[in-house]
């Protein structure tokens, strides 16, 4: 998602850079707005039922996510 940081009045642009990612609005060097899609803001307002709702990973786009198998090796303990 791209970050577009903007100053003045020109709403249309801002509302194209919009589609990309969140424009930031500056005012005398300082950042006092965030403008955002409209579904970009309700994904962001949606109310998350759980913990693991919330840190869950969004749905891969470009297939299923497969981790890599892990293999532990276990010695027993030498007690010598």
């Amino acid at each position: 998602m791209d970050i577009t940081t903007l100053t003045g009045r020109n709403l249309r642009r801002a509302m194209e850079a919009a589609q990309d990612g969140p424009v930031f609005i500056a005012e005398d060097g300082r950042f006092t707005h965030v403008l955002l899609t409209i579904e970009a803001y309700r994904q962001l307002a949606e109310p998350r039922r759980n913990i693991a709702d919330a840190l869950a990973m969004p749905q891969a786009q470009d297939g299923d996510f497969e981790p890599p198998h892990l293999t532990i090796a276990v010695k027993p303990a030498d007690f010598a």
